[in-house]
């Protein structure tokens, strides 16, 4: 057993442990110690996961290769963002708790496990592992009757999809007669077609994983979800999980399940459709921009789903590259939004950013990239992270997808546009208090990356490339 390959989770989780002892320790003021702690042990599993090597451990039911390392530095790298967005926030709202960090830390740690799953046992222990933290973490503000509420709702439809999956683990499990991907792949190939069990079991995994990433029709838990947790909170649900979700999704239907892909491409095509229609529409009547933020997303899943419902190489690589790029854009955005605080108070109104780019130029300068990058503007990084998805599914002939997804992202770059209206033209409200130094150091780091990844794209091209080798074999 080659235990020595799940270092950075066992690392990471020990890290965890250690932090967890130091927060109850009968101390004042160890929040901001367990938050830099935390940061730490997050960056020393991104060191881990750059020199791991490739294999399998525990009896095949762990796997490390290049895809696993890619989206594992995206997760550790969403998550560490999130936790450098919630420190001054949770201070100025008066909710630091040495516990937030640490829940995170472990939520990072189901993120990891998922993403290096082999089996659908080990997938369904990291999405717990994942799962019960962000159900806390949701309702972290507990004497916020909206947060309460986000908790709550996340939690009852987050039961209900791990039901689903458990389900069609079994199912799986009845007819193919194994758990492992592996095995899997060489039971379904052998079959002289597909049984219908396992066809039907494939459909109640796909919407499972499909609740965990906001895809249509599984998403009604987000609007609601986003609104109401602390807005890091939100930062955090809105890119980590989603990544991870995303490579598990990836890494089951291109894996033990590639040979089904009749079986299941029409489910993923029906989900992208969905998903970047509703996420276009919906969005256009919000008011409050942490609601705006989850219909974008759902949009941006459906562009992500494109890619995976063409496949192949071109296709895969896109879904990766399209993950990379939103993290930034998503991440940027959310600070902007938890800098949007007047007199003390947090406010989240696209009203709110009324004439941002007289009275914070710089702020409204990074929103505004963030919003043209989403929109699909060039020469931002959201330009190619749409071109990466869109040119393989024309070049495969999924021509509906490619158009649905073209007139999509022109209906979005509405609401888009009105947000950079409203900084920009209309008359100025007060301006918003100070910036702390760790959301200006993420606002610039994601706004330098939107705005040049024009220029430097080969590191990140050269990565997917060899995380999608690695998967296709």
């Amino acid at each position: 057993m080659n235990w020595t390959l799940a270092l950075p989770e066992i690392t990471l989780a020990l890290c965890g442990l250690a932090i967890l002892v130091g927060g109850v320790w009968p101390k004042r003021d160890t929040n901001f110690a367990v938050s830099i702690a935390t940061l730490g042990a997050l960056l020393l599993a991104a060191a881990l996961v750059l020199v791991q090597k490739e294999g399998t451990a525990f009896g095949g039911q762990y796997i490390a290769d290049g895809f696993s390392s890619f989206m594992k530095v995206l997760c550790l790298l969403g998550a560490a963002m999130g936790l450098v967005l919630s420190m001054d926030f949770f201070a100025k709202q008066g909710l630091s708790r040495f516990e937030f960090p640490v829940l995170l830390l472990f939520a990072t740690v189901g993120m990891m496990v998922m993403i290096s799953a082999n089996d659908l046992m080990s997938l369904y222990m990291g999405l717990e592992l994942l799962s019960l933290p962000l159900y806390v973490i949701a309702a972290i503000d507990r004497d916020n009757s909206r947060a309460a509420e986000a908790g709550l709702k996340y939690f009852v439809l987050g039961a209900l999809a791990s039901g689903l999956l458990l389900y069609g683990a079994s199912l799986v499990y009845g007819f193919a007669g194994t758990t492992n991907f592996d095995r899997l792949a060489d039971a379904l190939s052998a079959q002289q077609g597909v049984s219908a069990g396992v066809v039907v079991g494939i459909v109640f995994i796909i919407a499972a994983l499909a609740f965990k990433i906001s895809a249509v029709p599984f998403h009604m838990w987000t609007p609601d979800v986003y609104e109401g947790a602390p807005t890091p909170v939100t930062a955090f649900f809105a890119s980590a999980p989603k990544i991870a979700a995303v490579a598990l999704l990836v890494r089951v239907l291109a894996g033990p399940f590639g040979e089904t892909v009749a079986q299941w491409q029409q489910v993923i095509v029906l989900a992208s459709l969905g998903s970047m229609v509703l996420g276009a529409l919906a969005a256009i009547g919000q008011r409050n921009i942490k609601r705006l933020m989850a219909y974008s997303s759902i949009g941006h899943i459906g562009f992500a789903l494109m890619g995976l419902a063409v496949g192949g190489e071109s296709g895969l690589r896109g879904v990766l590259l399209y993950m990379a790029i939103y993290l930034f854009m998503n991440m940027g955005a959310f600070a902007v939004l938890i800098s949007m605080r007047r007199d003390g108070q947090a406010v989240e109104g696209v009203d709110d950013l009324a004439g941002l780019g007289r009275t914070d130029p710089a702020m409204a300068l990074a929103m505004a990239v963030f919003m043209f990058s989403m929109a699909g503007v060039p020469p931002l990084a959201g330009f190619f992270s749409k071109l990466y998805v869109l040119l393989p599914a024309i070049e495969k002939g999924f021509w509906v997808l490619a158009l649905v997804g073209v007139l999509s992202s022109v209906v979005s770059a509405y609401y888009y546009l009105r947000i950079i209206k409203v900084m920009y033209f209309d008359p100025a409200l007060p301006g918003f208090d100070a910036r702390p130094v760790g959301l200006s150091v993420v606002l610039a780091g994601t706004g330098l990356f939107t705005t040049f990844f024009f220029l430097f794209p080969a590191p990140l091209l050269a990565a997917a490339r060899h995380a999608v080798a690695s998967i296709l074999g």
